[in-house]
């Protein structure tokens, strides 16, 4: 059975010119990403056996329970799934399945130390064949699973059956028996695991209109079925809709017309009625599920009678006229220049200091040169700002490709990016103390030589794309709203916004290439330089240490010492080798080359769980802060406290400027003392599932990400990415039980 499914103008000969060193730039992170990639999912631990079913000669169906972490730590809430593999043509079932087929049932009643579980089913597809529609998955599918155990800390047992439905030409129930073990350990992050079942679990239809970009606007009956319109923050490519209605009603697939407006509407015909004479849809309970892509929105309420809207306490408000929030808020304008602003921003930002020296350096270099010189080298530097983002972007795309949790910055969670960046910090310090010179190739040499004067472009390119690298690891103002609506959506989307914070962060080198004259005013270089250099040279020291300090809290004291002694051992090879024969300096070469891939190749052999693991569980916790806890969050607002949520690591220089200068300010911090305020902190220094998924789920994807939750604010106040204290102070009178009132209310912060 078949089954649905003249004279060149001066930019172009500025990138003839750059085009040689975009190239290598570009292969350099291409392979550093996939390099990354590799380290940073170890093989899975919490996993049960394969168990599997032979439905036909040759197909067999296989299926397990893994989990997210190794142990069962102090967890209320372990996060699991279910996995099944299908053989080629085969399916089961969705929980709604459609004119024929049953849904899956896992009974783990024989489990030890399990108080329950939550059972959720990812978002499905339509099979249609011979005019009879099935509604389910084929090929591989994992149902997210949430653990919970009887008595927290001990160790859990799940065991039990799983009955399902799978067919092709004929259909085979299948009884499969599956176990999984969490001992009594603590919860160490099963990276792969996790990511497989994030995957999953980001294609379960969410009830928030915002985070899936649809909104229903109207339900109604009609003669012949149900009319349903969509508000959408982006157009729908090739959407479905299934309709969980009355027993007895079932409906044809939707026929899409598009209204214009931001607004789809979608007509089902009735397919089969109920047995009672003259029943009506209006007023029924149905519960919609809309599926595009990877969005996908579920909805429950009641039927309009035919012609009219559904009533708000059912639905959402009816269409006015105007764009629904979702797509005001989204507009692609709009959110360009939101991106854009946020770039520009970004120059100001923390996070950039550590690379403020290349970029004044930068700037010093062109101090008294020819106007087409200064316009060249800038828009090179403009060049390697937005190539750099370009390559981030497509990082991005790839990892959301492959179901791996993704958010800005994440890069520096991985020690072995932070051992890379620790040997290029090495190398340009020692270029400024004259260690050794970097030359290019004949030609590229001349070509940028011809263009650029005796600077050449190579050199102003790759400091753009070196300090874009060096400028991510924190959110800014508006950077937050950008990113978060990029990476929730599709390929065009992330490489737009992206490239509009590119434009943004680069705008200062635009600038300069606009008007070249004003480099004119910078003195000329001269001896003086050489102790700027040393100054510079300094200042990437001080931001190599940086990092070894990140990676001291993602790795071992071990690790950092080897990587410091190797990068040493580096800086004395390419001084030795500026002094000894021309014959021996392909052999220095070799030598620096190997010591800077052994640096930086190192910290692959430092598994998350070793020496520094279980300090990471702690870090950040203490004088009076808990740890992240977000499945606690609602119990602590039901029983009348304010809960205030404090997200950081290490890397991010943002979170530590608002930690010194908010939240240990002498207000704030009396305020949080208070017995009626939780605090919780949670570390994202190193890959986090946990604090990931809360960041997705609340429409951010990089940190410092702080919020208030409390009896006046269920649903959260979020803070924006640079604290004042104000703002907190604000945002816990407005959340706590004595000020949830509606003036207390209109004083809540807004997310710029």
């Amino acid at each position: 059975m078949t089954e649905r499914h003249a004279a060149r103008p001066a930019g172009g000969r500025i990138l003839s010119a750059i085009r040689p060193a975009i190239r290598p730039a570009i292969r350099l992170g291409l392979t550093a990403l996939a390099a990354l990639c590799t380290v940073a999912l170890p093989a899975a631990a919490a996993t049960g056996a394969w168990e599997r079913v032979e439905v036909a000669p040759g197909a067999v169906v296989e299926v397990r329970l893994i989990a997210s972490v190794d142990g069962v730590g102090d967890l209320a809430a372990i996060p699991a799934g279910l996995q099944v593999r299908l053989p080629d043509g085969w399916k089961t079932y969705w929980r709604t399945p459609g004119d024929a087929g049953y849904p899956p049932d896992l009974d783990l009643a024989a489990s030890v130390n399990l108080a329950g579980h939550d059972f959720q089913f990812p978002a499905p597809h339509r099979f249609t064949v011979l005019g009879i529609d099935t509604i389910g998955y084929e090929g591989e599918v994992v149902f997210p699973l949430t653990l919970q155990p009887q008595t927290v800390g001990n160790g859990l047992l799940a065991r039990g059956e799983l009955n399902m439905l799978v067919c092709s030409e004929i259909c085979v129930p299948a009884h499969v028996p599956l176990s999984l073990v969490l001992p009594d350990a603590p919860a160490h992050a099963d990276v792969e695991a996790a990511h497989l079942i994030n995957r999953f679990a980001d294609r379960v239809p969410t009830a928030d209109s915002a985070r899936a970009g649809i909104a229903v606007d109207t339900v109604a009956g009609t003669a012949d079925g149900l009319h349903v319109v969509l508000a959408t923050a982006a157009p729908l490519d090739d959407p479905d809709l299934f309709v969980e209605a009355p027993q007895g009603w079932a409906f044809a697939p939707p026929v899409v017309h598009d209204l214009g407006d931001g607004r789809m509407a979608l007509n089902l015909a009735v397919t089969q009625r109920p047995l009672v004479p003259d029943a009506t849809l209006t007023g029924a309970p149905v519960t919609l599920t809309v599926v595009d892509g990877q969005r996908a929105l579920e909805f429950t309420g009641t039927v309009a009678r035919p012609g009219a809207v559904a009533p708000p306490d059912a639905i959402m408000p009816a269409h006015d006229g105007s764009q629904p929030a979702a797509a005001d808020a989204t507009s692609w304008l709009g959110l360009l220049g939101i991106a854009l602003l946020g770039g520009l921003i970004l120059n100001l930002m923390p996070c950039v200091l550590p690379v403020l020296s290349i970029k004044l350096f930068s700037v010093i270099g062109q101090g008294g040169r020819a106007p087409a010189a200064v316009r060249a080298g800038f828009l090179a530097s403009a060049a390697g700002v937005i190539v750099s983002f370009w390559v981030l972007a497509a990082g991005l795309i790839a990892l959301k490709a492959a179901g791996a949790g993704i958010g800005w910055g994440i890069q520096f969670q991985q020690p072995v990016f932070l051992a890379a960046m620790v040997v290029v910090l090495a190398a340009f310090a020692c270029n400024l103390l004259g260690l050794f010179e970097i030359r290019l190739p004949g030609a590229v040499s001349d070509r940028a030589g011809r263009m650029g004067g005796e600077h050449g472009l190579a050199g102003p390119f790759l400091t753009g794309a070196f300090a874009t690298v060096l400028a991510t690891p924190c959110s800014a103002p508006f950077v937050g709203t950008a990113v978060a609506f990029a990476l929730s959506r599709g390929t065009l989307e992330i490489l737009a916004i992206f490239t509009a914070l590119g434009v943004g962060l680069a705008a200062p080198y635009l600038l300069v290439a606009a008007v070249p004259h004003l480099a004119a005013r910078l003195p000329r270089p001269g001896r003086w330089m050489v102790w700027v250099k040393l100054a510079m040279a300094a200042a990437l020291a001080a931001t190599a240490a940086w990092l070894l300090s990140i990676l001291a809290a993602q790795t071992s004291p071990a690790v950092v010492a080897a990587v410091t002694g190797l990068a040493v051992l580096l800086a004395a090879a390419l001084w030795l080798r500026g002094r000894i024969a021309p014959r021996l300096r392909p052999a220095g070469t070799l030598a620096a080359l190997a010591l800077a891939a052994g640096a930086i190749v190192l910290p692959a052999a430092h598994q998350p769980g070793d020496a520094a693991g279980p300090a990471r569980l702690t870090a950040g916790v203490g004088q009076g802060w808990q740890r992240f806890q977000p499945e606690t969050i609602a119990e602590q607002v039901a029983a009348g406290r304010t809960v205030f949520v404090d997200l950081t690591a290490d890397w991010c220089l943002t979170c530590q400027v608002n930690k010194a200068l908010v939240l240990e300010d002498s207000a704030v911090a009396d305020r949080l003392a208070s017995e009626t305020i939780v605090t919780m902190r949670g570390d994202w220094t190193r890959p986090d599932p946990e604090i990931a998924g809360f960041l997705a789920d609340h429409g951010r994807y990089g940190i410092p990400f702080n919020g208030v939750w409390g009896p006046g604010a269920p649903d959260g106040i979020l803070l924006p990415e640079l604290l004042t204290v104000d703002a907190v102070l604000d945002a816990l009178d407005a959340a706590s039980a004595t000020a949830a009132t509606e003036q207390a209310a209109l004083r809540r912060p807004t997310i710029p």
